[in-house]
């Protein structure tokens, strides 16, 4: 009777220690070029902003910042996700991403500059990136749209290194572009069947003129770092009508990686108490009937033992 409450006790916890211990859904998104979905985060300190807090109250599901993703598109991005939903990847859980402003927190780059772009990871995956820009007939008061992006990405990546938890997009940032304009980046993974789609507001300014050669003595100053910074004043807080949708849910996928450990665990109590109910059987089958002489003799008189 013990075993078998032992084994009861260990299915039990088995069947439910698993699912207590699954982590959450999420995977990653773009930090510098800060996209919009970071920018307004619970660690992108830029939630009071009039942009994020438009975002929100039309519908961001900002605390899964990480997260806007979708399924089963394998490389159909045009044909699956709809003109003027581009940032949220069509999912209304996110709709407020998609909201034509002028002040959406940005960063500021140098048109044609070399860059790494980092891509902050909640969950590492393989895959490809692919990251587009505006054309420059771009205007940020009118919802994105496919023929608002180049045709071609101008950089691409596959399975790019991960260093301080983000993966490195080493590249060369797109020439000819001044003002506000647009990053999109598309990730597609290879070992899931999701697809991350992000947006990040960017301020180009031109090149920076070849310096004069610097006089005998003179101090080099150091290239100006990128830096992420909302914008000016807030433009008119643009209404998204959702009543009467019940909306779209957060895209969501089974994530086996990381749940091994926890299953491996359960397996290997399992087979500790199959063991220990094994064992048990065999000491009692082992028992010699009465009246068997046991094996081991009377140290005293030297006869062997009568059960």
């Amino acid at each position: 009777m013990p075993v078998r409450r032992l084994l009861a006790t260990v299915l039990v916890a088995a069947a439910t220690v698993p699912v207590a211990a699954t982590p959450a859904a999420a995977h990653g998104a773009p930090t510098d070029p800060i996209s919009r979905a970071a920018a307004c985060g619970p660690e992108g300190r830029y939630a009071a902003t009039s942009a994020c807090r438009a975002a929100i109250q039309a519908g961001a599901a900002v605390r899964e910042w990480d997260n806007v993703r979708v399924s089963t598109i394998n490389g159909r991005d045009r044909e699956r996700i709809p003109d003027g939903e581009l940032c949220s990847g069509g999912l209304s859980a996110y709709r407020g991403l998609d909201l034509p402003r002028t002040d959406w927190p940005s960063t500021t780059l140098t048109s044609g500059a070399t860059f790494t772009f980092r891509y902050r990871t909640t969950i590492e995956h393989r895959g490809t990136f692919r990251l587009y820009v505006t054309t420059p007939a771009y205007d940020p008061r009118k919802k994105l749209t496919w023929a608002d992006l180049e045709s071609r990405p101008f950089l691409t990546l596959t399975d790019p290194p991960v260093r301080a938890g983000a993966y490195q997009l080493a590249g060369r940032l797109p020439a000819g572009r001044s003002g506000r304009h647009l990053i999109y980046t598309i990730w597609q993974n290879s070992n899931t069947p999701d697809t991350y789609y992000s947006c990040s507001d960017v301020v180009f300014r031109g090149a920076k003129a070849t310096p004069a050669p610097a006089r005998a003595g003179a101090t080099k100053s150091a290239a100006a770092a990128p830096r992420t910074a909302a914008s000016g004043p807030s433009a008119t807080e643009t209404a998204v009508a959702a009543a009467a949708d019940p909306g779209v849910p957060v895209a969501s996928v089974s994530n086996l990686g990381g749940r091994w450990p926890v299953l491996a665990g359960a397996a290997g109590v399992l087979v500790l108490a199959l063991l220990l109910i094994g064992a048990g059987r065999r000491r009692r089958s082992a028992a010699a009937p009465v009246g068997r002489q046991c094996e081991v003799r009377n140290h005293r008189a030297g006869r062997r033992r009568i059960w």
